[in-house]
């Protein structure tokens, strides 16, 4: 790398042009979602396996080292940080890397700092979220039945997760709840969760179950094409598509009924790669460039290479180099193999 480069890679106030990751198709990525953590205080059976083996705890990045390596996206262009999990707020002492990622969108580097949850523990953690400059937060809910509720993530309380909801709205984080649609489980549910979103004043996402990982169930089984949910909800409820963007994959309809948003994530039945600006970074420093691939650049080696960000800058430059077109998922009867090895939680989903 060069020394201009170099310099760049640490100045947020150079040219965006000089600094900004684009990959080979043109595409600037401009948003990273960060593991924080492979582990869950849930076990959701489209997600994990119900005994999972977690990674050493030796081998995951100190806060300061995901703060640090965060922190060199940010200079090099990404607007948007989503931290993920696992569940993110079960990594001790979590508040302590958003608030330091926060100063970013303190000096206008950064647009967005976000999280996806689970919400089991929002109760405790919603207002210092706000205070840390979180103003949205995506939240997994994939029933309101609490019997259900307990059988899909096979120990999880509802009601905890609803009073978590409920501290989150209180301290005045937009909320989007996250649905995966899952084939005789949750699909009767359907209108009522669009309905519940709309008197509580969340938009909503449905979500295709994805081909990650052995989680000891047949996922086809699972699997509910959007595209079938949809055309059913078109017979009910008025949708006008909407050129509304997060900045992620999600296709976005008005709801006429409600005044919400209703969006559709559709890996499967129409992929979203051809807008991606997205990469993720796992809790051990590897970074995958898409989600259904499993070329990966190994960004932990140049991390602690030294205190220069340099060698970590270029090895960035040169895995978005390699991001490909779009990913290969799945699901049929002929591949009962998941797609990728890796369970979402280790991915950043």
């Amino acid at each position: 790398m060069n020394t201009e480069l170099s310099k760049n890679a640490n100045n947020p106030g150079t040219n965006a042009d000089q600094r900004s990751l684009v990959d080979p198709f043109a595409r600037p990525i401009s948003y990273l979602r960060v593991s924080v953590t492979d582990r869950c205080d849930l076990r959701c059976v489209y997600c994990m396996a119900e005994d999972m083996t977690f990674l050493p705890k030796a081998d995951i990045l100190s806060l300061e080292e995901l703060d640090r390596l965060c922190s060199a996206f940010v200079d090099l262009g990404v607007r948007k940080l989503r931290l993920t999990g696992g569940e993110p707020l079960v990594r001790k002492n979590i508040m302590w890397l958003i608030r330091r990622l926060g100063r970013h969108l303190d000096t206008g580097a950064l647009d967005e700092l976000t999280l996806t949850s689970n919400g089991t523990q929002l109760a405790r953690y919603a207002d210092a979220l706000a205070d840390a400059g979180v103003r949205r937060i995506n939240i997994s809910l994939d029933t309101l039945d609490p019997n259900k509720f307990r059988a899909i993530t096979r120990w999880g309380d509802l009601d905890q997760v609803l009073d978590g909801i409920a501290a989150a709205r209180k301290a005045g984080l937009a909320i989007k709840i996250n649905t995966v649609a899952l084939r005789g489980v949750n699909d009767d549910e359907i209108d009522r969760l669009i309905a519940w979103c709309g008197e509580c004043d969340f938009d909503l996402t449905f979500i295709e179950v994805m081909p990650m990982g052995e989680i000891g169930e047949q996922r086809l089984d699972q699997y509910l094409p959007l595209s079938m949910v949809r055309a059913d909800l078109l017979k009910r409820w008025t949708l006008t598509e909407s050129d509304h963007s997060t900045g992620g994959p999600a296709r976005y309809f008005d709801l006429e009924e409600t005044g919400q948003r209703l969006g559709f994530i559709t890996p499967l039945t129409h992929n979203f790669c051809e807008s991606c600006n997205r990469v993720r970074l796992t809790c051990t420093g590897t970074l995958f460039m898409c989600l259904g691939q499993d070329d990966a650049a190994d960004l932990r080696a140049p991390l602690r290479a030294g205190e220069d960000d340099a060698l970590l800058a270029e090895a960035i430059h040169e895995a978005i180099g390699r991001k490909p077109k779009g990913h290969d998922f799945v699901i049929d009867r002929r591949s009962n193999a998941p797609a990728v090895g890796r369970h979402m939680s280790v991915t950043g989903g």
